[in-house]
């Protein structure tokens, strides 16, 4: 326990967790998503149609530093860790009460498989997580700054941290409505003006994010708000625990529970304002992806955004986290090695790193060889992780997206001479030519390959 309490240990903790996160991120293969966002990269703007910009700017940074190659578009996020661990433990000693808090909350989520291997890859989550870090921070100093023009000042760099978040992905907005609810369900806070001050700042840093929206009439804004209306309650039974086991093994088993032990003793400390903040923040977004498996399934990765309050919650918990800590870091090392070393553990077809990653070389190679045989001008792809994997590969002809996320994106043109066109084929289709990405002799997923022209297309930029 001594080495969960000490700041050297904590050092050589983060120092082992991040060498590792950087090896696999430089050693596995880029997923369809990571790909389709390292595309958004090469083409900066305001936002896209599924996530605001904040991912693609990280690749872009990341790509000019090592280049555009699988490291180089994740290498933010390992490197990000560590700053957001050092801001955790310092908004420890004011939320919670002391610094021993903050270290405890470090080792918790560094040791869950959502930021121990979500952090390893990119996604608009990567960011989101470490921005989430920084608006705890600047929230511990609002909450305890004595002076009037410091609350302020730390209250709109609240704002700004939520606004880098909500650029990062839209749940962050979810983390401020929480503020506002711990704010006006407290006495001491309720009168007074320096909460609003991040109101503005927010705004501000959205600004970009809105404007975008604005000019493509609402597009990303109205697909994401859109799934709000969902309603399917014979089905929530369903949604409601591929929810529950979803976060059971992304926090892993024994986190889980110390994050729910740890809120009981949050709840109960709700008298105090930092306990109290955190209650709110943790609950009232659980509370909404809760209400959303009524209507529609959860996708495991999106609490990402509680898991730096989660960390805090269940650093406040009376039991030991030695052995959770130790189980969760157990855990990451067996993905890391099966993800490096492919151990025999789950047939490739059923196994979601292989699915991800694996045979995409072998797949573009095929691809290209079938486009160069057929003399043709283009490959179109219908779906939209496939079109960037191909587009990775490095073809010298143009790669066209038919899905359309791309006319977001891409340069329209009027029409295009004889395509390759590649659609997914489906258990029920007519039989005919196909390509299959496969594994060892496993085939992953099948595709059609077709030629013809095609009108009104557009290019990846």
């Amino acid at each position: 326990m001594r080495g969960l309490r000490s700041g050297w240990g904590l050092a050589l903790g983060l120092f082992i967790l991040t060498t590792a996160r950087l090896v696999l991120a430089a050693w596995l293969p880029l997923t369809p998503d990571e790909a389709y966002y390292a595309v958004w990269s090469h083409h900066l703007q305001g936002g896209y149609l599924d996530h605001p910009f904040m991912v693609a700017l990280w690749i872009h940074v990341g790509t000019w530093l090592c280049g555009d190659n699988p490291l180089g578009v994740r290498l933010l996020g390992p490197l990000s860790v560590v700053p957001g661990s050092i801001l955790l433990v310092l908004a420890a000693r004011r939320l919670c009460g002391e610094q021993t808090y903050g270290l405890r909350a470090v080792w918790l989520l560094n040791a869950t498989l959502m930021v121990g291997l979500g952090c390893a890859t990119m996604t608009p989550d990567t960011p989101l997580v470490f921005f989430v870090t920084l608006a705890l921070y600047a929230l511990s100093y609002a909450v305890t700054a004595k002076e009037r023009v410091m609350q302020c000042a730390w209250w709109g760099a609240v704002g700004g941290a939520l606004g880098l978040g909500f650029d990062s992905k839209y749940t962050a907005v979810l983390l401020g409505a929480a503020i506002a609810g711990a704010v006006l369900s407290s006495k001491e806070w309720r009168w007074k003006l320096a909460p609003w001050c991040a109101v503005p700042a927010f705004l501000v840093l959205i600004a970009p994010v809105v404007l975008w929206n604005a000019n493509h009439h609402w597009a990303s804004f109205v697909k994401q708000g859109g799934r709000t209306g969902d309603w399917h309650p014979a089905r929530a039974l369903q949604f409601l625990g591929e929810l529950l086991g979803g976060q059971v093994g992304l926090a892993t088993p024994f986190i889980f529970i110390v994050f729910a032990l740890g809120l009981r003793v949050a709840y109960q400390r709700r008298a105090e304002f930092g306990p109290r903040v955190l209650c709110w923040m943790a609950l009232l977004p659980l509370g909404v992806f809760v209400q959303h498996a009524f209507g529609d399934r959860v996708q495991a990765n999106w609490p990402a955004v509680i898991y730096p309050v989660w960390a805090l919650v269940g650093a406040l918990s009376t039991v030991r986290i030695r052995w959770a800590v130790v189980s969760g870091v157990a855990v990451f090392g067996l993905v890391m090695v099966h993800a490096v070393v492919h151990l025999p553990l789950l047939a490739p077809t059923k196994d979601p790193i292989i699915r991800q990653a694996g045979g995409w070389g072998e797949f573009n190679a095929a691809v290209l060889a079938r486009a160069y045989a057929l003399h043709a001008d283009a490959i179109a792809v219908d779906d939209y992780g496939v079109a960037a994997e191909v587009k990775r590969s490095g073809a010298s002809m143009p790669i066209i997206g038919l899905d359309p996320r791309w006319h977001f994106l891409g340069q329209p043109l009027d029409s295009f001479g004889n395509v390759l066109i590649i659609n997914d084929l489906h258990p029920n289709s007519p039989s005919g030519e196909k390509i299959c990405r496969s594994w060892h002799g496993h085939a992953l997923r099948c595709y059609r390959v077709t030629a013809g022209p095609l009108h009104d297309v557009v290019v990846l930029p």
